[in-house]
């Protein structure tokens, strides 16, 4: 994304102009009016709508829209008085907008407050002058509240986190009501997807990824799920486990297409790691990729996935891990289905399915709600 105050950050002056060179700014002299890009009413009315800041809005989208119980998000512009403004009046700073996203979601399978908590760990909440090399007030992190009970919550969670001590500095993130909302041009819309490679140069070239790590690398667990899902010792696992659960989970391996267990499982639960028991993946977001593997749109929990650059193979693809367990599960595709584009394509045997008629007694009853009686 080639934007002027970038300009000043000497470090990145490469990746930013190649960048520029291949277009990131989408198609030149034939921007789509964001009148003509209207967010679409959802059918499932039972949606909410949580806006939000947090510098460039193809991360934030990316970041959201991985999330179970995320209808869609839309990249667009607000906070300012200006009418329809286009992408190159808002990177100029002079329209009092900032680049943002609002989030679709499904209250009962996510929450306001689950939604902040990833929010926090996908920004610099700390930045009152933008976010890594994206400068400006344009870029700064904002959240914009619908009504009093968000407004409240996303107080309570700045708080929360002012408190935690996580970062030496006070948080920085705005809490403004909302007001009106501009969808982005068409070309910045889902630009992960349509554009993975250009999308990855500039995500690694400002320094969001690097920064994050750092932040959040030495999070304790929560208290309540301390020592719950943990790996044994590799002795332990070869009794425990199968010839080829052992060879895909902690050697990268991987079994056959057509002739693993989970490849056309149409029974409704979740999938969980077969090393640690982490869940991992729902039968909701789960679909017929055609590739002979079990295939999955989503996480059924993001913070118990780690992506990885896999270099192996002569090709350059992301592996897919487990945080507790870190057991090599299989690979992330930007080919899958909406709402994500997103195809989480994994080893049966690195998976344990349990079924929804299981998940009390296997103690993982929280998830029972995911299934209502039909």
């Amino acid at each position: 994304m080639f934007k002027g105050q970038l300009l000043t950050k000497i470090v990145y002056l490469l990746a930013i102009t190649l960048a520029f060179v291949i277009g990131c700014q989408g198609p030149k002299g034939d921007p789509v009016n964001p009148k003509e890009n209207p967010v679409t009413e959802q059918k499932n009315t039972n949606l909410k709508i949580a806006t939000l800041a947090g510098g460039c809005f193809w991360c934030i989208e990316a970041d959201l829209e991985k999330l179970a119980g995320v209808a869609k998000v839309i990249s667009g512009y607000t906070g300012g008085s200006q009418e329809n403004p286009t992408y190159e009046e808002v990177s100029a700073g002079g329209t009092g907008h900032v680049e943002a996203v609002q989030v679709y979601y499904d209250p009962d399978r996510i929450s306001y407050e689950q939604l902040l908590d990833v929010f926090w760990r996908h920004i610099d909440p700390t930045d009152p002058g933008g976010q890594f090399v994206d400068r400006g007030s344009q870029y700064r992190s904002v959240i914009f509240y619908h009504d009093e009970e968000q407004k409240r919550n996303a107080e309570n969670s700045k708080e929360s986190l002012n408190k935690s001590g996580r970062f030496s500095k006070p948080v920085a993130t705005e809490i403004k009501a909302f007001s009106r909302f501009f969808p982005a041009e068409d070309y910045h819309q889902d630009y992960y997807k349509k554009n993975p490679l250009r999308y990855q140069y500039y995500r690694h070239g400002s320094g969001r990824d690097q920064f994050l790590k750092k932040a959040w690398e030495k999070e304790p667990a929560a208290p309540e799920k301390a020592g719950k899902y943990q790996k044994s010792a590799p002795a332990e696992l070869r009794k425990k486990l199968t010839p080829l659960q052992y060879k895909v989970t902690q050697e990268e391996g991987t079994e056959p297409p057509f002739n693993n267990e989970y490849w056309n499982n149409k029974k409704e639960g979740i999938y969980v790691d077969i090393v640690s028991g982490e869940p991992l993946f729902s039968s909701l977001d789960k679909y017929d990729s055609g590739t002979g593997w079990p295939s999955f749109s989503r996480p059924l929990e993001p913070k118990n996935i780690v992506e990885r650059e896999d270099r192996k193979l002569f090709s350059r693809r992301t592996e897919v891990r487990s945080k507790h367990g870190d057991s090599h599960l299989g690979h992330v595709f930007p080919d899958g289905p909406p709402p994500t584009g997103l195809r989480y394509c994994l080893n049966s045997a690195a998976l344990r399915f349990i079924s929804k008629e299981e998940l009390e007694t296997a103690g993982y009853g929280d998830y029972r709600k995911l299934f209502p009686p039909k």
